[in-house]
């Protein structure tokens, strides 16, 4: 199932919401390009834990796959490295959690990513 999109409008609301937080952060930071850079990266770094959660709870539910999969590829049947494995979510929206992810190998992830149509 492809990821949802914003329409039109959708977009320039979600335009109109980014220049609001940058000037924000311009009057928070009171145009300090260090503490502007840090506000931002700090905003950045919670909206990506609101979509993909902590690294912390990503490296648990890796650990958790590994052993529910006996470290096999349930794509390829193949033996997944200590490195480099992925967690593929079944759907994206649904974020990372047991039922909604599988640990495959970076082969089988790109081929899985083609068929998405992402590249």
């Amino acid at each position: 199932m492809p990821n949802p999109q914003l329409n039109k409008d959708q977009l320039k609301q979600a335009h109109r919401l980014i220049e609001k937080v940058k000037k924000e952060i311009e009057k928070l930071a009171q145009n300090d390009p260090e503490v502007v850079f840090a506000f931002r990266r700090k905003v950045y770094k919670e909206l990506m834990y609101e979509k993909r959660g902590k690294p912390v709870e990503r490296k648990k539910l890796k650990e958790k796959m590994w052993k529910k999969q006996k470290g096999i590829c349930p794509l390829c049947k193949q033996k997944l490295l200590e490195r480099g494995v992925v967690l593929d979510r079944t759907r994206a929206i649904e974020g990372y959690k047991e039922g909604n992810v599988r640990l495959i190998c970076p082969d089988c992830d790109r081929k899985v990513q083609e068929t998405r149509g992402f590249r």
